[in-house]
């Protein structure tokens, strides 16, 4: 396998833009989400306890999953523990991840299922 390509949505680049304002470093914390949670799980099997795929918005070729260990610079003393959720497509034969939201669990319990089944179904 190769290296995974990221995409994201426009309401993904909304969700960010909103989180970024109060979390300055969240850009940052992403890329680190990538390459330490979402590149292992996918492209070298090594789980961390971090992804947990969704049930109901998986298959054989796609893969919904959330990343519930997210660090941020921004939660200084909270680890991997800092409430924030990402929420991706994960496209075997493509390799490539779409990022579909990211929020604070604080603000919001669970993921949007009707977003997260919109961009699902796209991919099928």
């Amino acid at each position: 396998m190769g290296k995974i390509s990221f995409e994201t949505t426009s309401e993904f680049d909304k969700d960010l833009k909103k989180l970024c304002k109060k979390y300055k470093t969240l850009p940052e914390d992403l890329e680190v989400v990538k390459k330490a949670a979402i590149s292992l799980y996918h492209l070298n099997s090594i789980d961390n306890n971090s992804i947990f795929p969704i049930p109901g918005f998986s298959n054989d070729d796609i893969i919904s999953c959330k990343v519930k260990k997210f660090a941020s610079k921004s939660f200084k003393g909270k680890g991997a523990k800092s409430g924030l959720r990402l929420i991706y497509i994960f496209i075997k034969k493509d390799i490539k991840v779409i990022l579909v939201e990211i929020y604070y669990k604080g603000n919001k319990a669970n993921e949007d299922k009707e977003r997260l089944e919109y961009y699902y179904k796209t991919f099928l």
